[in-house]
């Protein structure tokens, strides 16, 4: 699988679960309707779907290197969804944290 591709499969994750656990936390912090719930149980039932299609022999190492995508992810729903900058060390993490995954899912592995 390419580099673009295992991206995508990544950010779609990253996508649902940030979704999913969203609505939960407003039912539970917000007062939101407990209706919400029910595509947030969805969006988590498509995460962990699509994390099965990340290219990786171990699903451990599949989820510790989707970890660096999921915090870039969340600093983007921050900025966009919460109309909260991400600040220089918020985007020093994030950048420290990609090039982590990278070098897990990408790195050459002896047999």
């Amino acid at each position: 699988m390419t580099a673009p591709a295992t991206l995508a499969i990544y950010a779609g994750a990253a996508l649902a679960e940030i979704l999913g656990c969203f609505a939960v936390r407003a039912w539970m912090r917000q007062g939101a309707s407990p209706l919400r719930l029910l595509p947030g149980l969805v969006s988590l039932a498509v995460f962990a779907w699509l994390l099965t299609l990340a290219p990786s022999d171990f699903a451990g190492r599949a989820y510790a290197a989707y970890g660096g995508v999921y915090i870039a992810a969340s600093l983007l729903w921050l900025w966009l969804v919460e109309k909260q900058r991400p600040d220089t060390w918020d985007m020093s993490g994030a950048m420290l944290c990609l090039l982590g995954a990278a070098l897990i899912l990408f790195a050459p592995r002896s047999a």
